[in-house]
């Protein structure tokens, strides 16, 4: 694999590091900035939002800009987003912050997924997004865990300060490791890229992410009173838990990547079947603190295997117009997030319990099984359907791959 991954893993990294890490200072910007709890959590919607309305706007602007170029930029400003936060006077100022480290979220993965596939031969297209997204997946065993503790030791700001110097870093990488020839943009432009949304195949694959990772955030969204409540941890331990389910994704992704390039389909149905599984069980899991932490890492595991196969198929049914539905991809990932964990919500305040999202989620998961399932018929039909094919065959297929 080339090394050209580990800079879009960096950026990765970096990125996931300052998407969560905000949970777990809200605390402390809510004492600082003297808002409530509640106020202070505007902040991870405000980030949401960004990444929404930034992955496909971002991708659709930036369609006949060199990829390596995009890339650049949108760490450029992933900084300028950090590093504003942590100057940032009051809440309106940290909210418009938030919200502009969002917007290049999306379009760094879409891209940058693209960007992958492109770095290495036909059979290992998977594994190189399983290992950008990597970072991601490394971000909540170290990234987060670290950040969290410098925010409450040297405060908040100083957290974005740290973040916003990883982005450096991963900008220094990209300039240095990221290839010219392996960068250009798609021969469709703009017209090609929008073209990619008006298909069915896409938005199937859209929808199967939304489903399975609601699946995944319906549970995870009140993994904290689960632990808690249910299996008897105290509150203390529950950080260290949350590593486990980083290590579970972890591992979930690499399979995945490796599992995708052989069987792309069945990967991505033995994942979310798996996922459906294992959130059913969550309510015997979390009997013992024993099988709780198990329930945690194969929760990771068993969402994150679906990460790869969902984005490479999204990329195949856009075909040679990839960008925008790759980085459409992260927006319903994030759409998937919100979505989820307002269902796991309604579980709980309808009194079915403390493990009712989990369950809740497993429906989800069935759900995403039903969508991945139409997909597949619709493909069986007509496999060309909706695919946005290039005028000629784009300069990246010509390289050679190493």
């Amino acid at each position: 694999m080339p090394l050209a991954l580990l800079a879009l893993a960096v950026g990765a990294f970096g990125i996931g590091t300052t998407e969560f890490v905000m949970m777990g200072l809200l605390p402390d910007v809510a004492d600082d900035l003297h808002i409530s709890i509640p106020a202070a959590g505007h902040l991870v919607s405000a980030y949401a939002l960004g990444v929404v309305i930034g992955a496909p706007l971002l991708a659709a602007v930036t369609a006949r800009m060199s990829r390596r170029t995009v890339l650049i930029a949108l760490m450029v400003l992933f900084v300028v987003g950090n590093a504003l936060s942590a100057f940032a006077p009051g809440n309106g100022t940290l909210l418009a912050a938030r919200f502009l480290s969002g917007l290049p979220h999306g379009a760094f993965f879409g891209v940058g997924a693209v960007v992958a596939t492109t770095l290495v031969a036909p059979e290992r297209k998977a594994r190189s997004v399983s290992l950008m997204f990597l970072g991601l997946t490394v971000a909540n065993i170290a990234g987060v865990p670290v950040a969290t503790l410098v925010g409450q030791h040297l405060g908040w700001r100083a957290t974005f300060l740290g973040v916003s110097l990883i982005g450096l870093a991963a900008i220094a990488a990209l300039a240095a490791l990221i290839p010219h020839d392996h960068t250009h943009a798609s021969a469709t432009g703009l017209r090609g890229e929008l073209a990619a949304l008006r298909s069915v195949p896409v938005w199937l694959a859209l929808g199967t992410t939304v489903a399975g990772f609601g699946a995944l955030f319906a549970a995870y969204s009140y993994i904290t009173p689960m632990l808690t409540d249910a299996a008897g941890y105290a509150d203390a331990s529950v950080t260290l838990l949350l590593a486990l389910f980083g290590v579970g994704a972890t591992i979930g992704n690499l399979l995945g990547g490796r599992l995708a390039d052989h069987a792309m389909r069945g990967t991505l149905f033995g994942g979310l079947a798996s996922l459906a599984a294992v959130l059913l069980l969550f309510p015997l899991l979390m009997r013992t603190q024993t099988t709780a932490a198990l329930a945690v890492a194969l929760l990771g595991m068993a969402a994150f295997v679906t990460g790869s196969p969902l984005q490479l198929m999204v990329m195949e049914k856009a075909s040679a117009a990839p960008s925008l539905a790759s980085s459409a991809n992260q927006a319903a990932f994030n759409l998937a997030n919100a979505g989820g964990a307002w269902i796991g919500g309604l579980a709980l305040a309808a009194g079915f319990g403390t493990t009712s999202p989990a369950l809740a989620g497993a429906l989800l998961a069935v759900l995403g099984l039903a969508v991945a399932a139409v997909a597949y018929a619709v493909d069986r039909r007509s496999p060309h359907e909706g695919r946005v094919v290039a005028a000629h065959v784009p300069h990246e297929q010509h390289t050679l791959h190493h």
